[in-house]
């Protein structure tokens, strides 16, 4: 067993960091930047967000390579539904009788 110790200040780092973070998307919905570089930021920061929740709040950074495994395996199969649903999306208006 993994026996690592996360000090409390790196709590708290990310902590403040999350909220910035958090900050930062309120302020961004408050700015035009066009309807493609918003989506960009937006995404780009809730992906920062939820890399730092796995990786310090769920301990997966000292965790085992098993549980790296589940982790990628979780990620992998949300892809496949996000592509699968991208795809019925995309393709309703395809087929007109």
């Amino acid at each position: 067993m993994n026996k690592h110790i996360t000090s409390e200040a790196t709590y708290y780092i990310i902590f403040a960091a999350l909220i910035g973070l958090t900050l930062l998307t309120v302020g961004l919905s408050f700015i035009h930047l066009g309807e493609t570089m918003h989506l960009i930021v937006g995404l780009t920061i809730a992906t920062t967000k939820a890399v730092l929740v796995v990786l310090f709040f769920m301990h997966l950074l000292y965790s085992t390579r098993l549980s790296w495994v589940m982790f990628l395996s979780g990620l992998f199969w949300l892809g496949i539904l996000l592509v699968l649903t991208l795809a019925d999306y995309l393709s309703r208006g395809v087929l007109n009788y």
